[in-house]
């Protein structure tokens, strides 16, 4: 990460507590607002660990092909998942 993203994070990071600050004085210590201070400051925290030992990037070649396999998967793998969204069915619906 460099030094300007880390500056555009902590930009953001500013941006976003001034916004809840806003929601504290509107609607003082709801729930929902101290679960997004918690947040904030999760996410703080979080970024300075970030910042202090960043990970390893990870390096990807452009136009690098990853390979899908379109042998059949194991289906046992697959078994009691829901099939919301897919548009079909391909086996009894689960319960």
């Amino acid at each position: 990460m460099t030094r300007s993203e880390i500056a555009e994070l902590r930009y953001a990071v500013g941006q976003l507590r001034q916004s809840i600050s806003a929601l504290r004085s509107h609607y003082g210590d709801a729930n929902m607002v101290r679960r997004l201070e918690n947040d904030l400051e999760r996410l703080v925290i979080d970024a300075e660990d970030f910042e202090q030992a960043p990970p390893p990037e990870v390096t990807r070649r452009p136009g690098e092909t990853i390979y899908v396999p379109d042998s059949k998967s194991d289906e046992a793998a697959w078994m009691g998942a829901q099939d919301e969204g897919l548009g079909f069915h391909s086996r009894p619906r689960t319960k």
